[in-house]
């Protein structure tokens, strides 16, 4: 029950209390779930009122300065709550940010969402989640005798208890618990992809919104046993002769640094073979999310999916040389799917050219992915709608930069002042958000995005761009050579992820 102004709320873990600012009504920080390292999230409770009216702690990562500072704690499972300044019952919206699994937050400036709950009439949930080596690394496959103690997925568990405690309590803040839509982008859409895969998720969710999902960085049995053995041996131990016991007494941020050398310094990242990811544990995971999608064993619901033009124009600066960048390729394609490598170098041509090489390593990461997601869902009979976004202002672009990585995120949450890219946005991206929140609301509320529906004959894709446009079957030459390309996971030789250096 909501009363006192409309933010004193009633949950069933104790009384929250909010505030109300520009325009909205938001909680901040409230407490959905504890865990112990390593080990599933249980409900929490607590006595008196919860002062909502403050960020709650992110998860533990690097803050990536000179000190290679630790931010964050382990008591981070909590969650904010946005919704417009009214007592109408609306749709809700639950969002997974990114952040390549070991970085990110449910409140960094652009997914606040006071912006996004107005403008498209919802209650806007945004999620902390264990990451990095405390969420993302099946610690329970290793060879060691208290192994069984741990949880493989502890983000994903964290995910579901979350999921759980919007069902029960979401309708006391003026949320429809019978229309909520799942929303994830990047690392974020991964786990939403899997979460649309797992029995105990089923009637969590009724719509979901992938944003550049690279659902291929779920991690094998085999990757996680290496991940698992790596991240103790970069923690200064030996995998054979530890404990999880001492690993659970080592202090969190040694934990985390340790990661962020693994992760870095390992070159998992050569191969596609990510440090962190979501594992096939044979129980909450029982098989590749693109296996599950092929039975058609998934939530069979609304998909909207889509990704952006150039999503790692960057990684033109990656390598100096253009052999080096023919190599770098050469290398990744190999360590998923040697067979068909070949065929992929020879449809896009010199992959040593900088353009050339950004646009495979963006197709294999992004694009192709989502292209396999959405030929599977609609395969299963199920509705789904597929968007690129295109838009990237004249600065960028003037650099070889164009449509990077997560830039929809300041178009569809609509408050380009709070991105620190802010000033390079263009005017012109007040058109392309219009655009975006039109469609996002559309299908939020129930009803199609605006375009007609990707199929196996027309494969419309709506472009969001100065102006939009409909594509039919967009760069149909390079869907038709990831068709068969191998997307289950890593496959190579573990001797290509480096031991820690000498004294670390």
């Amino acid at each position: 029950m909501m009363n006192q102004e409309g933010v004193r709320v009633e949950t069933t873990g104790g009384v929250v209390r909010g505030i109300r600012v520009d325009g909205v009504r938001t909680w901040r920080g409230i407490p959905f779930g504890y865990a112990e390292r390593w080990k599933a999230p249980r409900p929490v409770r607590w006595q008196g009122e919860w002062p909502a009216e403050k960020y709650g702690n992110v998860a533990p990562q690097t803050a990536y300065n000179w000190k290679d500072e630790v931010i964050g704690d382990e008591d981070c499972l909590n969650l904010d709550i946005v919704r417009p300044d009214t007592d109408a019952t609306l749709p809700v919206v639950v969002f997974l940010h990114g952040g390549g699994f070991f970085a990110g937050a449910s409140h960094t400036a652009v997914l606040r969402g006071h912006n996004f709950a107005k403008e498209l009439d919802v209650v806007y949930v945004a999620l902390n989640f264990r990451l990095g080596t405390l969420g993302y690394v099946d610690m329970s496959s290793l060879d060691v005798s208290d192994a069984a103690s741990c949880e493989p997925n502890p983000a994903t568990r964290d995910q579901l208890l979350a999921l759980k405690w919007v069902q029960e309590n979401i309708a006391r803040f003026g949320g429809d618990p019978d229309n909520v839509v799942l929303m994830g982008e990047s690392a974020g859409g991964t786990s939403a992809a899997v979460l649309m895969t797992i029995p105990a998720a089923q009637s969590l969710f009724h719509r979901v919104i992938l944003q550049s999902a690279p659902v291929m960085s779920v991690h094998t049995n085999a990757q996680s046993n290496l991940w698992a053995r790596k991240l103790t041996q970069y923690s200064g131990l030996v995998p054979r002769t530890t404990s999880i016991a001492e690993l659970r007494a080592l202090p969190f941020a040694d934990v985390v640094r340790a990661g962020q050398q693994m992760l870095w310094r390992g070159g998992g990242l050569r191969e596609m073979n990510m440090a962190f990811g979501i594992a096939i544990d044979g129980e909450l995971l029982c098989d590749h999310p693109l296996g599950i999608f092929e039975r058609a064993e998934h939530q069979r619901i609304p998909l909207l999916i889509g990704t952006n033009n150039d999503e790692l124009s960057a990684a033109q600066i990656l390598f100096l040389s253009k052999s080096s960048r023919i190599r770098a390729a050469r290398t990744m394609l190999r360590a998923h799917d040697p067979a068909l490598a070949e065929q992929i170098e020879a449809a896009y041509g010199d992959i040593g050219r900088r353009g050339v090489f950004a646009q495979m390593l963006a197709d294999a990461v992004f694009w192709a992915q989502s292209i396999r997601l959405a030929e599977l869902h609609q395969a299963a009979g199920a509705p789904v709608w597929m968007y690129r976004f295109d838009y990237a202002p004249a600065m960028l672009r003037r650099l070889g930069v164009g449509a990077m990585h997560s830039m929809e995120l300041s178009a569809l949450f609509g408050d380009a002042k709070s991105s620190k890219a802010s000033f390079v946005l263009g005017e012109e991206m007040a058109v392309v958000s219009e655009y975006m929140q039109r469609a996002w609301k559309s299908f939020i509320w129930g009803s199609d995005p605006g375009w007609q529906p990707y199929t196996s004959e027309s494969r419309a894709t709506q472009v969001f761009e100065r102006e939009m446009r409909l594509e039919e079957d967009p760069r149909a030459e390079f869907r038709q050579v990831w068709e068969k390309f191998d997307m289950r996971g890593w496959d190579g030789d573990e001797s290509s992820v480096a031991m820690p250096r000498p004294g670390r």
